[in-house]
């Protein structure tokens, strides 16, 4: 892969740490060569966002992390049996990252919780942010990703928000879809009743999933 091939040193060694990592979590699930085409392939899906290059193999490994813990389910080699939660919008930056936040704050282990854009953004939105941080939740470690056909297929329940035809169908899969207004642009007093709504859906999914709220 040419983005790979570009690496500085120091970013190749990053990687071969993250592959190492990887290796050690899904030690008899997965070999070496699965773990760094997920791994590099990852680092691809970034690659092209210049403004959090010395973050790349960071994300590389936390994307590649989800992306096998997704086939290893769908493949029927782990399954914790938690339920899986995908919340999808177009540019996972607003709506679908906090959707993210109120899920894994109210679900804690319990369930699992992921999400995507169908046109990832740059970076996630700073109002989103802020609404979030009123509410005690940090989602300042969150980035914008695309989803994948392992992460879709691994999901129980998908939730789109906003993303229309864009968004994946799989036969068996619960789907929902939030009808909510884009925070993309807006200040944060107009992003609160979006971010409100959100954690009103959050909690009813969560009882229907019978998982408790914290």
């Amino acid at each position: 892969m040419s983005t790979y091939t570009e690496l500085s040193i120091d970013q190749q060694l990053a990687l071969r740490t993250a592959a190492a990592k990887l290796a050690d979590d899904f030690a008899g699930i997965y070999g070496p060569e699965t773990i760094e085409r997920f791994l590099h392939s990852s680092y691809d899906q970034f690659a092209t966002q210049s403004s959090i290059a010395q973050f790349l193999p960071l994300l590389a490994e936390r994307f590649a992390r989800q992306r096998l813990h997704a086939l290893a389910k769908v493949e029927g080699k782990r399954n914790d049996g938690k339920p899986v939660a995908l919340f999808l919008c177009v540019h996972n930056a607003g709506r679908s990252q906090m959707a993210l936040g109120f899920f894994q704050h109210l679900a804690g282990d319990r369930a699992v919780g992921w999400s995507g854009g169908s046109e990832p953004g740059l970076s996630v939105n700073p109002a989103a942010i802020e609404a979030m941080a009123e509410r005690g939740i940090d989602i300042t470690g969150e980035y914008p990703k695309p989803w994948t056909d392992e992460v879709v297929r691994a999901a129980d329940v998908i939730i789109t928000m906003g993303c229309g035809d864009a968004c994946p169908i799989f036969p068996g899969i619960r789907y929902e879809n939030w009808d909510l207004d884009d925070p993309a642009g807006q200040d944060v007093t107009h992003v609160r009743p979006i971010r409100d709504e959100i954690e009103r859906r959050v909690r009813q999914l969560l009882s229907e999933l019978n998982v408790p709220a914290a």
